[in-house]
């Protein structure tokens, strides 16, 4: 079995979750990415979020939330994705950089836009209710 470790920043506001679509992608996907060798996960996930989103996480305020798996989306059977997620604040203003194509806040109701690991998510975050 072959596990991609990605990390993800969630960010709720008003019942709503930041997601982002890729370039080429069909579905929306929690903003984060893949760490780069010798990288924290809170190296990896500002500089991320800082490469896709043009925002800068605040370290002191960079709270773990959870970690999630599911079959990776758009790879063979038995790949999986481990998803390490954390809440932060942030400063500056959300645009779409890099690979990103798309910024939009879903709700619940969106769940069948998003990868089979961000549903799992939606799923705790609607239980919990942060998510409407």
């Amino acid at each position: 079995m072959k596990i991609i470790d990605k990390l993800a920043w969630i960010e709720i506001k008003d019942g709503k979750i930041l997601s982002t679509k890729s370039f080429g992608k069909e579905k929306y996907y929690i903003p984060g990415g893949k760490r780069e060798a010798g990288e924290s996960d809170i190296e990896a996930l500002t500089r991320e979020i800082s490469e896709e989103l043009q925002v800068q996480l605040i370290p002191s305020s960079i709270y773990y939330m959870g970690t999630f798996e599911a079959q990776a989306d758009s790879h063979p059977e038995g790949t999986l994705v481990k998803m390490t997620c954390y809440t932060a604040e942030y400063t500056g203003e959300l645009k779409a950089s890099s690979e990103i194509e798309w910024v939009e806040w879903l709700n619940y109701a969106d769940l069948e836009r998003v990868s089979a690991v961000d549903k799992i998510i939606f799923k705790q975050l609607k239980e919990q209710g942060d998510l409407h």
